[in-house]
């Protein structure tokens, strides 16, 4: 087994995972998405969220909450 080189870090979330992080359904994720309330890219039909813009989106609604 293979253990050399650099660690990889998950700089990026899913739909999937923003669903059962937030709670929330996949169209409402797309909703958000659609509002760019966070940066993200599509990759052919895949969907990616950048980790920090979802992160700090969610600190600052926690904050104003």
């Amino acid at each position: 087994m293979w253990t050399g080189g650099p660690q990889f870090r998950k700089e990026e979330h899913t739909v999937k995972e923003l669903q059962e992080i937030l709670g929330i359904s996949r169209p409402t994720v797309y909703e958000l998405l659609k509002k760019n309330e966070f940066r993200w890219i599509q990759i052919g039909t895949k969907y990616r969220i950048s980790k920090k813009s979802f992160d700090d989106w969610l600190d600052q609604k926690m904050e104003n909450n």
